[in-house]
């Protein structure tokens, strides 16, 4: 059977592991990454797992961007157009499970970090990680005790010295 694709971008959103919200914040642009968790009444729910501060998000703009359009419904819409979102604050985007743990794990590795070029250079290393890794990392990442696991990843994605 043939998978059906969502028709609007509610059901997109519902129907994704992962979504990415863009903020408008005091410092510039930001994002919040969320991922699709049952919550403790056992509802579907997206939870939110990390932050992009408005320095990461610059950096990180190339690899949000592939996020963002390679996850969105890329059939041509009435006017011809591929349906791919721009980045600009407001709704939900969706991003598929290839994606969304390339995000959750940047955005985890760059909380509390200020150089922008390591950031950049740690978003061009998860841009090209496998998924099913970057899967298994972002599970490592949100274990309670993942100090050790945090600092690994960023010293492999050249994140810090």
């Amino acid at each position: 059977m043939a998978e059906q694709r969502p028709t609007t971008h509610e059901e997109a959103i519902r129907a994704a592991p992962f979504a990415l919200r863009l903020v408008r914040r005091k410092a510039g642009r930001a994002a919040i990454v969320y991922r699709r968790q049952a919550n403790a009444d056992g509802l579907d729910r997206l939870q939110r797992v990390a932050a992009l501060s408005p320095l990461a998000y610059q950096a990180a703009l190339p690899l949000l961007r592939e996020a963002v359009r390679a996850s969105a419904d890329r059939e041509p819409n009435a006017n011809q157009e591929t349906n791919g979102s721009p980045l600009i604050p407001g709704p939900f985007k969706p991003l598929d499970s290839h994606w969304g743990p390339r995000v959750a794990c940047l955005a985890l590795v760059c909380a509390g970090l200020r150089d922008v070029e390591r950031m950049a250079l740690a978003a061009g290393h998860l841009r090209r990680l496998d998924s099913a890794l970057a899967a298994w990392w972002l599970g490592r990442l949100l274990q309670r005790d993942n100090v050790r696991a945090l600092r690994a990843l960023r010293i492999l994605v050249e994140a810090v010295l």
